[in-house]
């Protein structure tokens, strides 16, 4: 890039351009332009300061900071604490970044415990095309302000992902895997498939240890459900269900604490049919939620397009009768 501008500027003065004038048209400086012209083609950058510092760390200084970097009882502490703990144990005197540079050059920044630590797995959850209800759910569960400080309300959610229809819902003081039971059973009752012979839709969840509890999975292998768990930390792997907690609890009428699970089971009960039978979801085509999961969106959306396509030619219709009749208006009164 610098050498482009000084050929730039170099062009400009051969054709008369003062080089000031240049520089400015190039919103650069030009005493910069003028310092890279004394460095005589040696361009690239370079770090600032000696490439020797007189005042840099002694081999036995890097020495003590690697030692005690790797010494177990101080594996877990980060560069900052050890340049403190190192100075105050009499051991080396230098600064955070002066030890971050070393631990860095051998490759100490990360895990210094040689532990393989579990991650779960790096792959997001496998999440092929649907074109129908009750291909592929996803729950999780979210937390309830009480009137008590520290004590929540749990808010069991299984939602279709297709239809963006919650098929089933569940209060709780527990966060349990039984009411994760509960609430599985509860979706495949209320869509009718919980003792039909038809594939059941594929699950996913994160890896909460009411999702990984052998019963539940065990009750997902016995419904040959086909249970998939998002990535560790990784909300956006299940997007649909934390949209929906997004718009819970964004609802302008949501509660900002309850009572008792009563309270909260009312409520919900009336947000949820709102939200299934008379929300409008931006995301399926502006239907509701229940409109999408019998497939009445398609033809919603149809006669929305055709109403729209008749209404334009009306307008224009008419817009086109109006604009002749000016004209003739207007020759009429200049005859």
């Amino acid at each position: 890039m610098k050498k482009e501008i000084l050929e730039i500027v170099d062009a400009s003065v051969n054709k008369g351009i003062k080089r000031k004038k240049t520089c400015s048209l190039l919103q650069i400086d030009e005493r910069r332009v003028l310092r890279w012209r004394k460095r005589k083609g040696r361009l690239e950058d370079i770090n600032p300061g000696p490439v020797n510092a007189p005042h840099a760390l002694l081999c036995e200084e890097k020495d003590a900071i690697l030692k005690f970097a790797l010494d177990g009882e101080y594996v877990d502490d980060s560069h900052r604490v050890l340049a403190a703990k190192g100075a105050d144990f009499g051991l080396f005197y230098a600064s955070v970044s002066s030890v971050y540079k070393i631990m860095h050059q051998n490759d100490l920044t990360a895990d210094r415990t040689g532990k393989l630590r579990k991650t779960g797995k790096s792959t997001a959850p496998d999440r092929p095309d649907i074109d129908g209800p009750n291909q592929r759910w996803c729950w999780d569960i979210t937390y309830c302000k009480t009137n008590v400080k520290g004590v929540f309300l749990y808010l069991f959610t299984l939602l279709d992902e297709y239809s963006r229809k919650v098929i089933a819902w569940r209060i709780s003081w527990h966060m349990t895997h039984k009411e994760a039971m509960e609430l599985l059973q509860e979706g495949l009752e209320n869509e009718g498939i919980a003792d039909v012979d038809v594939k059941l839709p594929d699950l996913i969840n994160d890896r909460g240890t009411q999702m990984k509890a052998k019963a539940f999975v065990k009750m997902c292998k016995d419904l040959e459900i086909s249970q998939k768990f998002t990535r560790p930390r990784t909300p956006n792997d299940n997007p649909f269900i934390e949209s929906l907690f997004s718009i819970v609890k964004g609802y302008p009428r949501y509660p900002q604490t309850f009572t008792d699970d009563i309270e909260a089971i009312t409520y919900f009960a009336r947000f949820f049919d709102y939200y299934n039978n008379n929300r409008y979801h931006g995301k399926i085509g502006f239907v509701t939620p229940n409109q999408k999961h019998k497939g009445l969106d398609k033809d919603i959306i149809e006669r929305r397009k055709l109403g729209l396509s008749n209404a334009r030619q009306i307008r224009l219709k008419t817009n086109r009768i109006k604009l002749i009749q000016e004209k003739v208006e207007t020759w009429m009164a200049v005859v």
